[in-house]
Parts: structure tokens; C-alpha cells; sequence
């Protein structure tokens, strides 16, 4: 794996001694990942990544996290890394950091200490409840209530394509509060799925298995002591959470697809043809070519909106925005021609840039399609 960019103004010593143990535990002592078993693989994988302390890196040093903020590069480094190893260890990783970002925002004290020692640790696993079966990217149009009555919110509703639904021990939930219309009568709040009217409603099966699930909450009473942030702020919360991990989304492509050009270079030194190797053929070499290029200008975007966002302490929704378009976008070409190079081989189940290949087109549609990060790009330009 190609790790030259760490050496770039970017980043500093810490981050490439994080790079180091993060490749080294993915290379030597992370646990066996069985895709036909996704709920236990991704518990193990969880645990696993907590006593190796790879998880303290999704909390704050004051509830147990190993920085005293969240910092978008080693957050970004960490994805890249163990998606170039697997994709449910990078899945793993993320959820965690996802799924308890508003609480680290917007959390009260007694809650942050209730949840993110447990989930830095690896014991508990998180979840990001954000969209609807008829509400994706519109998050304007979602339905999910949640009516105040007394000390509690009573909850109604239901929301899908939820990462670790079905296992995880904690949720961040967001509901319909109506202080106004649209995305500014929204709020976050922190549920549990054994509090009663919490239901899973459906698992979701994709082509590259994750845990996934569709939840329905039915009269299911939150205490107001759960709601994170002030009322009606939920979508500010959401936004600020993406904000610091859509990086991140960019990276775990970039590893995808660095582990494709390292199998299409290592098939095409080996791979004999008509007397010579598949390298050997500047139609070969010009593919890798482009595969390079491709892989290398998406990580000079990344590295840029982590960067602003650590060190400049500037907003990134424009630079991130890019990152995600560009890297996932150019990933899928890259693990594409990784399986053209392959040949046969490349479609072969079980050969790695197959897994690959399935693994990149959910990355160019979850957490913003790419169609909308390009709006998301042109409203900032707008501005």
C-alpha cells in the first residue's frame, strides 16, 4: 500500500506512526472476517478494534478518546487503511465514530459519559438513524414524530438503510419535532433498543454485506433528558456529524482502491502472455497509468478537507464535498480496470477485486450521492 502522501505537509509524525500500527494490526492480528456471518464479524471486528485502542480515536481524550477532538486526518487514515484490508473493518471502525458524532457534539454531560467510554472500548456499538424510506438526501421531507408530553418525546415512525441496525447497543435517532417547517423543526436524540416500541422491522441484504436494517418506533417514550442539542436543531446536529466524517467516506474509497491497483500490478507482472507479461503492454501500462493519476488526485482532495477542518478550524462542506464526489467516483473506475486486468479471474467470487467491486458502488451513494455532493459543491459556489 502506497502511504507516500503522509509524508506531504499535511500530516505530521503522529499520524504516520498511526498509519504504522493501524497496517500493522490489520496485517498480523486482525480477527478472521466471515462476510456470510456480517453480525458477528462486525461484533468481533468491533471489540477487536477497541482493545487495540484504534476505536478511542471515534471519542474525545475526556470520555476515553485518544485526542481531545476528533481529528478528521486520523479518522481519514484509519478508513483508508482498514478498507485496503477489508471493508466490514472499515465499516466497523466508521459506525462508531458516525454513529456517536451528535453526542459528542451536542451530547449532555451525563450522557457522554454514559455512552462513549463504552464505545471507544469496543462494548458497545453504535448506530446513525437518519433516513427514510421516502426521505433520503431530502431530509426536509422526513416523517419520523416525536411529540412532547410531559418529561418525555413520544416517538412515531420509521427509518431505513440504518448502519449496525439490528446489533448496535445505541442509537442517535431523528425525529420531527415541528418548531418549523422543513429541516428546522428537527431533533436528535439518543435511544436504546430495548426502551419499548422500538422495533426491528427488517434486516436489508446488499451486495456487499453490511449489518443493516429497517427500524419502526411505535409510541416509544424518550426521555427529554435524551435530546441532543436544543429543539429544533436536529438538523444542524446531522450536518455538523457528516461534516466531520464525509472526509472520511473519501478515504475508505481511497483504500478500496489502492488495494485494486496493488492486485492489478501484481497480476500484471505475473500474468504470462504471448511470450512476455500483461505489463509488458503499454495498453496495460497506460490503464495502470490512469489508475494512479485517478488514486492520487482524490487523496491530495481528502488530505486538503481533513487538513482545513484540523488545522485551519474552517468549515468543509464544499472541500469534503469534492473529496466524496472524486473518491468514490474514481475509485469505481479504478476497481474496474482492476477487474478488466484480471480477466476472467476478476469475476471470479472470492478474488479480491471482485469484493472490491462490490464493496465501491454503495460508497458513490450513501452519506450524499454523488449527484448531490455536485449540488452541494455548486450551492457553495453560489453562496
Amino acid at each position: 500500500m502506497d502511504r507516500s502522501i503522509l509524508d506531504l505537509p499535511f500530516y505530521g509524525p503522529e499520524h504516520r506512526q498511526l498509519s504504522d500500527a493501524i497496517f500493522d494490526w490489520a496485517s498480523t492480528a486482525m480477527p478472521h472476517v466471515d462476510h456470510h456471518d456480517t453480525d458477528n464479524a462486525c461484533r468481533q471486528l468491533v471489540a477487536a478494534l477497541g482493545k487495540a485502542g484504534f476505536l478511542r480515536y471515534a471519542v474525545p481524550a475526556a470520555y476515553g478518546g485518544a485526542l481531545a477532538e476528533l481529528d478528521s486526518r486520523s479518522l481519514c487514515i484509519a478508513r483508508e487503511t482498514l478498507a485496503y484490508h477489508d471493508g466490514l473493518a472499515d465499516f466497523a471502525f466508521a459506525m462508531q465514530g458516525l454513529g456517536t458524532g451528535a453526542i459528542t457534539l451536542s451530547g449532555s454531560e451525563e450522557i457522554k459519559r454514559h455512552v462513549l467510554p463504552k464505545v471507544a472500548a469496543g462494548e458497545w456499538i453504535s448506530a446513525f438513524a437518519l433516513t427514510e424510506p421516502l426521505a433520503g438526501s431530502d431530509v426536509g421531507a422526513m416523517s419520523c414524530e416525536a411529540r412532547l408530553e410531559g418529561d418525555h418525546y413520544v416517538i412515531n415512525g420509521e427509518k431505513t438503510w440504518i448502519s449496525n441496525g439490528g446489533i448496535a447497543d445505541v442509537y442517535c435517532l431523528f425525529a420531527r419535532t415541528g418548531e418549523a417547517p422543513g429541516t428546522r423543526g428537527i431533533s436528535a436524540f439518543v435511544v436504546y433498543p430495548d426502551m419499548p416500541g422500538f422495533e426491528v422491522a427488517e434486516r436489508l441484504d446488499t451486495i456487499a454485506p453490511h449489518p443493516l436494517a429497517r427500524l419502526r418506533f411505535t409510541d416509544m417514550k424518550v426521555p427529554v433528558a435524551n435530546r441532543l442539542g436544543a429543539p429544533g436543531e436536529g438538523f444542524k446536529v446531522a450536518m455538523r456529524t457528516l461534516d466531520i466524517f464525509r472526509a472520511s467516506v473519501a478515504a475508505a474509497a481511497l483504500g478500496f482502491a489502492r488495494r485494486a491497483l496493488d492486485e492489478a500490478l501484481n497480476h500484471a507482472r505475473q500474468r504470462p502472455m504471448f511470450g512476455h507479461t500483461l505489463a509488458d503492454f503499454q495498453l496495460t501500462q497506460a490503464k495502470l497509468g490512469d489508475m494512479a493519476t485517478d488514486i492520487e488526485a482524490a487523496a491530495l482532495l481528502t488530505a486538503r478537507a481533513a487538513w482545513r477542518r484540523d488545522v485551519q478550524k474552517l468549515p468543509t462542506t464544499r472541500e469534503a464535498a469534492m473529496a466524496k464526489m472524486t473518491a468514490t467516483e474514481n475509485a469505481q473506475r479504478v476497481i474496474d480496470a482492476a477487474v478488466q486486468i484480471h480477466g476472467g479471474q476478476g469475476v471470479r467470487i472470492g478474488v479480491m477485486v471482485e469484493s472490491l467491486y462490490r464493496e465501491i458502488r454503495a460508497l458513490r451513494i450513501y452519506e450524499g450521492a454523488t449527484e448531490v455532493q455536485k449540488l452541494i459543491v455548486a450551492r457553495e459556489l453560489l453562496k
